[in-house]
């Protein structure tokens, strides 16, 4: 049985200038919710990992109606009409209707493939004219028929593609775990150009996890090599590129006024950086990896962590001037951290056993969800299995 709850909750974030964060409710699955939710009319559609995806009433979080896969639903859904689109670990893209959520059609690649244990995303489809494009762990860029799921094209890439694809104009941009970024014809697939990362020590291929920024004429996106990159649209030659100390920069980036906004991984930093050049304008320490993009809203830039936060911090300074804690990160944050924030002794990341820490940090409701903000309330997902809804001041 599916539940929700529809509460009202004052809670004091922990910042410079305390703010109310006031939970509106919260829809509880029984997976984590990595997806970014997708709100259309007056609902919101999202994927969990218990192999459903679901439609929730915008307002009060009541569920309309969900629809159960073979596998995780760790991808973000697409629009067009009366049709949703997402993909499942089933190997399957589907097609459903968006006020039923009776199948339509659904699509079957060569099957999926999980990457490693980081690898928390699936490609999410992107919709254009009557063509839906879509990424699969066999390696393939797919191109189907919106309206019948028939095969139009797909491109070969020889290695997963877990990023999702971006249109523009002409093109499709995607990444892939070969550590490569492409440019296709979207009519045909033809191949316009192809970038090869540069790799770093122990991370040779430079591996894409998620989408990339087009803007204005620019490609933007992270990998495993520690650098985020700037190319141009047209060529794929390079523009600028800026290492980062260390840790991966999975997340996409995101921009507004002129900079470039994303989190990194082990780095536990958040960047700002001129879109033009490169140039660091401001860092932000953080307690933990940042995976999703983040969302600009009033001058405010929202983004999720791993330790189960979301933070709103002002664009031109970094200052946090926002923040919602999840009851899960409450309950269990000394678990992981001391009283200064930091890992507690005894608490390894990284050793011979990595899946113990990382079920602990997700126990503290981690936030891979790109936070998603409609008339004044922001909407994402966490590792404690619930979507939120919660009022902005």
């Amino acid at each position: 049985m599916r539940r929700f709850t529809f509460v009202f909750l004052l809670l004091v974030g922990i910042v410079s200038s305390p703010v109310k964060a006031d939970l509106k409710w919260q829809f509880e699955t029984d997976g984590r919710v990595y997806s970014t939710p997708l709100i259309a009319g007056d609902r919101i559609y999202f994927g969990s990992g218990d192999h459903r995806f679901y439609a929730v009433k915008k307002e009060t979080g009541e569920q309309d109606w969900s629809f159960e896969t073979g596998g995780a639903v760790h991808s973000s859904a697409a629009i067009k009409g009366d049709l949703l689109y997402f993909g499942s670990a089933d190997g399957h893209l589907y097609a459903l209707n968006k006020n039923s959520g009776e199948l339509v059609w659904k699509f079957a690649s060569g099957g999926e493939r999980i990457y490693g244990l980081w690898d928390y995303y699936l490609s999410s489809p992107a919709v254009d004219n009557n063509t839906v494009y879509w990424g699969s762990g066999d390696g393939h860029l797919y191109a189907v028929d919106a309206a019948t799921g028939d095969l139009r094209w797909k491109y070969d890439t020889g290695d997963i593609v877990h990023a999702s694809p971006v249109i523009d104009e002409d093109k499709v941009y995607f990444g892939g775990f070969d550590g490569r970024m492409y440019a296709v014809a979207k009519d045909d697939g033809a191949l316009a150009w192809v970038f090869r990362t540069v790799g770093a020590t122990y991370f040779p291929k430079g591996e894409i996890q998620k989408a990339a920024l087009v803007e204005d004429g620019v490609v933007y996106f992270g990998s495993r090599d520690y650098n985020i990159y700037a190319l141009d649209a047209e060529t794929g030659r390079g523009k600028w590129n800026l290492k980062q100390p260390r840790g991966w920069i999975t997340a996409t980036p995101v921009e507004y006024a002129g900079n470039v906004y994303f989190g990194t991984s082990d780095a536990h930093l958040f960047y700002s950086v001129d879109k033009n050049n490169g140039t660091v304008n401001w860092t932000i320490p953080l307690s933990m990896r940042v995976y999703g993009a983040a969302t600009v809203d009033r001058g405010l830039v929202y983004f999720g962590t791993f330790d189960g936060k979301v933070l709103g911090v002002d664009h031109l300074t970094g200052e946090t001037k926002w923040q919602f804690q999840t009851e899960s990160s409450k309950r269990n944050y000394h678990s992981v951290f001391d009283e200064k924030g930091e890992f507690k002794e005894g608490f390894v990341l990284y050793g011979a056993d990595n899946e113990t820490p990382e079920k602990m940090i997700h126990a503290l409701g981690s936030v891979l969800s790109r936070p998603v903000i409609k008339d004044g309330v922001i909407y994402f997902g966490s590792s404690d299995g619930h979507l939120y809804s919660v009022r902005l001041p």
